[in-house]
């Protein structure tokens, strides 16, 4: 980062800020920490929000604009839990609350914003060695380590979120709504192939027994910071970010869907879908050692078809978008529509889930393994 006469920054490929589209001139005046000279990039991988990193003449800053969908209570949410990780001495963010004191600011029809202190480290498309992800299910275990004791109540977050019914029914709803749309054969024969993927899998683990867990809820591989892109610190996860679905669940909603994304490759939008069983014994072996609470057989048992379930759930949430096209951001580079782009996303979550099928009972065998081998103090004994 360099200063010319302590007016701007000259970064690469960064921006000044000064577009309105980039940064709605009210911002500025919301935060004193967005005062000039500053320089502004925009950060990719997520599906709903918009991502800026900011760099000022003295700080990194993380700026985005926040998703309607979201419910404002989401960032009290966020507060707590990361003030709570941080001094149980787990890396996270900070929200900086802007000069009125609140959490974000609302700026009608330029949206809602929100600006978080910057974290070292970088994302990755794909894990790329079993060392990575033992690393990272290392990091997801003490998150969970560290909120053992958090008691706070977590507000709702404004949608219906692994709510497996409520999205089979809203996928039936698209396909009687959205008869007429081009697409709606595809849909109807990726519905039908879900109803027979749950009928396969079972009912969901018996909930008695299993603890409710703050879960971050959204462990996609995008939301992991490693400590550099090149080995070894490639292989060293950091921190977590994208705090918006925090909530109370079991733990198999929370590694179902780690394990989907990170143990496929080739992504969402990848050619061919596959489950690599290494990267699974690897992340699951990191979650067992640096998680240090009790697990019982029967939470570990549950996680044997997480991977299956959230799969499935998140196939029909992309179906539904694939008639409704109002959800899901999507790539007009290379994809014709919103319609086509879920399409592609909802067929290889189709094939992940028939990968994950193939190898469950070695997954199953991992588990019990592991749960196994843990101290007897920290296995816990309901279920057996």
């Amino acid at each position: 980062m360099t200063a010319t006469d302590g007016d701007a920054l000259e970064l690469k490929g960064w921006g000044d800020g000064t577009s309105i589209e980039e940064m709605p001139e009210a911002l500025l005046r919301a935060y004193r920490e967005l005062a000039p000279p500053l320089a502004l990039r925009t950060l990719s991988g997520g599906l709903l929000h918009r991502s800026f990193h900011v760099k000022t003449a003295g700080a990194e800053y993380v700026l985005q604009r926040v998703s309607d969908a979201f419910a404002p209570e989401i960032h009290d949410n966020i507060a707590a839990v990361t003030r709570h990780l941080r001094d149980r001495a787990f890396p996270s963010f900070a929200l900086i609350p802007a000069a009125s004191g609140a959490l974000f600011v609302e700026l009608g029809a330029a949206g809602r914003w929100r600006l978080m202190t910057h974290l070292t480290g970088v994302s990755v498309a794909s894990i790329e060695s079993t060392e990575q992800a033992r690393s990272a299910g290392a990091l997801v275990g003490r998150f969970h380590s560290a909120l053992d004791d958090f008691r706070a109540p977590l507000a709702p977050m404004g949608i219906p979120f692994r709510n497996t019914a409520l999205y089979l029914e809203r996928l039936r709803t698209a396909l009687s709504r959205h008869a007429g749309h081009r697409l709606a054969g595809q849909a109807a024969a990726i519905a039908a192939r879900i109803d027979a993927g749950f009928a396969r899998v079972g009912p969901a683990p018996d909930p008695r027994g299993l603890p409710d867990r703050v879960i971050h809820g959204d462990l996609k591989l995008a939301n992991l910071l490693f400590a550099g892109a090149d080995p070894p610190a490639r292989d060293r996860a950091v921190a977590l970010v994208d705090f918006d679905t925090l909530m109370r669940a079991p733990l198999w909603s929370e590694w179902g869907d780690a394990w989907r994304s990170w143990c496929n490759p080739a992504g969402e939008d990848g050619s061919a879908a596959r489950f690599d069983l290494a990267l699974f014994e690897a992340s699951a072996a990191g979650f067992f050692e640096g998680y240090q609470g009790s697990l019982s057989r029967a939470e570990t048992d549950s996680l044997v078809d997480a991977t299956e379930r959230i799969t499935l759930e998140l196939c029909a949430r992309f179906a539904t978008d694939m008639l409704e096209e109002s959800y899901f951001a999507w790539d007009p580079s290379a994809h014709a529509s919103a319609a086509d782009h879920n399409a592609l996303r909802a067929q290889r979550q189709l094939d992940l889930f028939e990968a994950a099928v193939a190898c469950r009972e070695e997954r199953a065998g991992i588990l019990t393994d592991l749960w196994r081998a843990r101290p007897a103090e920290r296995r816990g004994q309901v279920g057996g």
